[in-house]
């Protein structure tokens, strides 16, 4: 990220009031700035000519740019950035976005990827904007193993973790199972995984199958020792990446070049096969990060800004993260605390259930 500190240190106060004005004024609308309209709500008296000195000066420092032949400005990402780091005033989390949170927040659902889809959807309707939300790699102990047989080749296992979490997974199980081998190896491996992680279990699993082997019958046995029955996909890692609201960003933006690239963004997300990355945009540690067009590789394309917060397990290890994106000129100043209350939230619902 550009260092721009210096840069605001050598402003004087009417420069920084120009700069600040433009840059507030561009957030909430879209539209150039002008000096005849600065002119107007300036809070000491100057001329239309001084304020363009200063902006032409302001351009010059790579803060604002002219977008068209008009003489209206608008903030460069160095300039969004600059604001964003010294200038922006952060709001309160507003009472209606609390109670909009707590509400999707509120239910009793068990499972952790509805819960963390329905908290995506909230995000990008509060925000206008689209939401990205990290679900955790499921580190949770394993409660319950099942075997369902859909067809003589293949079977499903249900894997129920202590945080409600629940993975349904297709596989081809031996030859010949019945229901009845297939609970007396669901049992089998109950009482083997009480209490542990998949990772945990598979590092017991070779041991404790050698020494207990006898206690199962030769198809119960077999559906054991397959390997597909719980290790199917691993290595993959198991976190996805939940999108919500492409609409907002789509609707409303007439330009045919601007509507490519948050469709490039969009194909990018659902192409990408690794997300750590976009947890790792997070790994300096807690609290809200804003990221403005090509400051990460991610949404360099897109000349789109992300607001983006990880959430932690109890033992305060980053597991996901909730984000907005949108245009650069999100409204930074309310979106920071609703990215920021929800990752507090979402993390501490995820700790509780962890401990259930």
């Amino acid at each position: 990220m550009n260092d721009t500190s210096h840069i605001l240190a050598e402003m004087n106060d009417r420069s920084r009031e120009v700069f600040r004005r433009v840059v507030e004024s561009y957030l909430s609308n879209g539209d150039p700035v002008g000096s005849r309209t600065l002119t107007r709500t300036f809070s000491e008296k100057v001329s239309a000519a001084t304020i363009r000195n200063v902006m032409q000066d302001l351009e010059y420092l790579g803060l604002l740019d002219s977008p068209h032949v008009s003489a209206g400005r608008i903030p460069t990402q160095q300039g969004l950035r600059m604001f964003v780091d010294s200038l922006l005033e952060v709001e309160d989390l507003a009472d209606s976005d609390r109670e909009l949170i707590d509400a999707t927040l509120g239910s009793n659902e068990r499972d952790v990827g509805t819960m963390l889809d329905r908290i995506g959807s909230a995000l990008s309707g509060m925000t206008s904007g689209a939401s990205l939300v990290l679900t955790p790699k499921h580190e949770a102990p394993i409660k319950h193993i099942e075997f369902v047989s859909l067809a003589p080749d293949r079977a499903l296992v249900v894997l129920v973790f202590a945080d409600g979490h629940v993975e349904n997974r297709v596989f081809n199980p031996p030859v010949g199972q019945t229901p009845a081998s297939m609970r007396e190896a669901a049992n089998f491996l109950n009482a083997l995984a009480e209490g542990k992680t998949l990772r945990e279990l598979r590092k017991s699993f070779e041991t404790e199958i050698v020494r207990r082997r006898q206690e199962l019958n030769d198809l119960a046995r077999a559906l054991v020792e397959s390997d597909l029955v719980i290790w199917e996909n691993e290595g993959e890692r198991h976190e996805r990446l939940i999108v919500r609201g492409r609409a907002n960003l789509l609707d409303g933006d007439d330009q045919a070049e601007n509507l490519e690239r948050v469709r490039s963004l969009f194909d990018d997300l659902e192409r990408k096969r690794d997300i750590a990355e976009f947890l790792e945009l997070t790994d300096e540690g807690e609290g809200v990060r804003i990221f403005i067009g090509s400051e990460n590789k991610l949404f360099s394309l897109s000349g789109s800004s992300l607001v983006v917060s990880p959430y932690m397990n109890a033992d305060r290890k980053i597991i996901g993260a909730v984000g907005v994106i949108g245009p650069t000129r999100l409204n930074y100043g309310r979106i920071v605390p609703i990215v920021d209350y929800t990752a507090q939230l979402v993390g501490r619902l995820i700790s509780d259930r962890g401990k259930g």
